[in-house]
């Protein structure tokens, strides 16, 4: 299947679908503004996570205290899920003591925009298939900045019937919403993008250190790389280096943002994927074994972009 890729305006997202009644569960650093996003279109949210203080924030926003998760899907036209791994997926829907299955709607979409495995995607959604329910694959790209201003990258793994019902949905929450192809399909172009994401920052850093350690200033050096063939998006809107950016998680002390853990968890399924499927991923695993030695002296809380202290401390 080609990929097809929907750009929309902020101005135009709402115009031709009714307003939805959404059940969202999981308001992390990335479902929280999300969440928020969807109330700002003017969609009734139903807001579930295991921190009160994070559904708090939904709620001050106009969302909707749902008591349970089986309370925020009861009734609900979509839900969207943002879980922490396919076991969470896998438990809350389908295999867990009180499954979500059981309670939704028979004319439901679950979007789920976790970052897990494909095999997962396609297991969960087999399941809903054979309930009469709609399940789909949504990971996303942006970071945090982007889940807060609306401009997320949805990579959506659906038939083409469900893509187009999820789109009006998406596009409260996204900029850029693409069809990767079946169920799983988003999930496996989100592992290729986080790796190469990782190999970038990991270079990024690199040379910065580098560059630092030989008398250069980093903002200088920088903008000689972003006007250079070593341009990428570390250097354009996510810097590493603390001082040379603002707003970004390194001029904060790595607070917020994509933390090492998590992008260790993604370099963890981008690498049982290249074994499944035999893709040589060099850069890839030493990516991964420079975040895994970051995480392991105790930085797995802070930004990903923090490893550049791992050069620094060297």
């Amino acid at each position: 299947m080609a990929i097809k890729n929907f750009n929309t305006k902020n101005n135009d997202k709402n115009k031709d679908y009714k307003m939805a009644t959404i059940g969202f569960i999981g308001l992390g650093n990335m479902g929280g503004p999300m969440a928020i996003n969807l109330v700002k279109a003017g969609h009734t949210v139903k807001a579930f996570d295991l921190s009160a203080e994070a559904v708090a924030k939904v709620v001050s926003e106009g969302g909707v205290t749902a008591q349970s998760a089986k309370d925020a899907v009861t009734d609900a036209d979509f839900v969207v899920s943002m879980l922490p791994a396919g076991k969470h997926v896998q438990g809350l829907f389908v295999s867990g003591d009180d499954p979500l299955f059981e309670h939704v709607k028979k004319d439901v979409l679950i979007i789920d925009s976790s970052t897990i495995d494909a095999a997962t995607v396609q297991n969960v959604a087999a399941a809903a298939e054979a309930r009469g329910i709609g399940f789909i694959d949504a990971p996303v790209s942006g970071g945090v900045g982007g889940a807060k201003a609306g401009t997320l990258a949805f990579m959506v793994g659906a038939s083409d019937e469900q893509f187009a019902k999820a789109k009006p949905i998406l596009e409260c929450m996204g900029k850029n919403i693409f069809h990767a192809g079946s169920h799983g399909a988003g999930q496996v172009a989100k592992a290729c993008n986080n790796m190469l994401l990782a190999v970038l920052m990991t270079g990024t850093s690199e040379a910065l250190n580098m560059g630092v350690k030989n008398g250069l200033d980093p903002a200088v050096l920088s903008e000689i790389m972003k006007q250079s063939s070593g341009n990428n998006w570390a250097l354009q809107v996510y810097n590493p280096f603390p001082g040379v950016m603002e707003g970004v998680p390194s001029s904060n002390d790595y607070q917020g943002g994509f933390q090492v853990d998590l992008m260790f968890k993604d370099l963890g399924l981008a690498m049982e994927m290249s074994q499944l499927s035999a893709s040589p991923t060099p850069m890839g695993s030493q990516a991964r074994a420079l975040f895994n030695l970051h995480k392991v002296n105790g930085n797995g809380g802070l930004d990903f972009s923090s490893v550049l202290k791992l050069y620094q401390d060297q």
